[in-house]
């Protein structure tokens, strides 16, 4: 489907687009994502008809605009978590050339790398909505809708949102970028991890990392972690601690909410001995799915951590 064309061909007839392809049906959802009765309790709605004044992006792209729905496809909110911290990578997926304030028709693209090339995906905009709540992604901020737009043109690209429900960190990273990805088992991580993962932060890879369990089950532990759950990896430093020093990892959860509450969460008092100036940089104490903890912690929480990039 060719973008440019079918808008110009929408807006020459003062038309929303409508995509025959991937339409607003049961189809696009799959049949075993949710029981009968609720597949059919399924609405279609565009952002024009939930906001008075939508935007594709507010504020520019960031991880914190995305907070997971319904459905179990934390492995490409981690991965896309990451993308949004690559501007150089975003730019590709999510193309500049479109909005609801100019030349607006109800019709939206993006790009994904698949089989050695970038395929462009074209979709109209109406989003699957249950009971009034996004079925899907759904933005932090109401106004928002990249987060929800580019997963279902994700997708399309797989199928429906049903082949969405459970998958690879590391499929959806190379989807994002083209890149060449490496993932190492926490259970025997090699013995400089932390310098591959300051190494990797540094040269702008991106990271992700999953907890073992399994993937239908969701379970929040005690700890605050989620087993069988895809985390987004968002930062990885050395800094003075006490007499020595610390490696302590960043980490996002796609749910927007749900943070770790061992050594190095927010409030967790290793970061009293911390001196001001790297706690002001580095600690954002909010309730935003995103925690520090220290590369022990990760490698006895964490199952597998996935970095990516263009070159090897």
């Amino acid at each position: 489907q060719d973008f440019t064309h079918l808008r110009a061909l929408c807006l020459s007839q003062g038309l929303l687009f409508e995509d025959a392809t991937f339409p607003a049906h049961l189809s696009s959802i799959g049949p075993d994502l949710l029981p009968a009765e609720m597949l059919h309790q399924i609405q279609w709605k565009r952002p024009m008809e939930l906001q008075r004044n939508p935007h594709l992006v507010v504020d520019g792209v960031s991880r914190f605009d995305i907070m997971q729905g319904e459905i179990g496809d934390c492995w490409m909110l981690a991965a896309l978590g990451s993308l949004t911290l690559q501007k150089q990578f975003l730019a590709n997926v999510l193309p500049k050339d479109q909005g609801f304030q100019d030349n607006y028709a109800g019709i939206f693209h993006f790009r994904f790398w698949q089989c050695g090339e970038w395929v462009d995906v074209v979709i109209d905009d109406r989003l699957p909505f249950l009971n009034g709540t996004y079925l899907s992604v759904h933005p932090r901020t109401s106004n928002e809708f990249w987060p929800s737009l580019l997963e279902k043109a994700y997708a399309k690209l797989r199928g429906s949102y049903q082949n969405l429900h459970g998958g690879y960190l590391s499929d959806a990273l190379v989807d994002f970028t083209g890149g060449v990805q490496v993932q190492f088992s926490l259970k025997d991580p090699p013995p400089d991890l932390e310098e591959i993962l300051k190494a990797a932060d540094r040269s702008q890879c991106l990271m992700g990392c999953s907890t073992s369990g399994q993937m239908k089950r969701n379970i929040e532990l005690r700890n605050g972690l989620v087993q069988g759950h895809a985390y987004t990896v968002t930062g990885a430093v050395k800094i003075p601690y006490k007499n020595g020093w610390e490696h302590i990892i960043r980490i996002w959860n796609p749910w927007g909410h749900g943070e770790w509450k061992g050594p190095w969460s927010d409030n967790s008092p290793q970061w009293d001995h911390v001196e001001p100036q790297y706690r002001e940089a580095l600690l954002r104490n909010k309730d935003d799915g995103e925690f520090w903890m220290s590369c022990e912690s990760f490698q006895e929480h964490f199952s597998w951590v996935y970095i990516c990039n263009t070159t090897p």
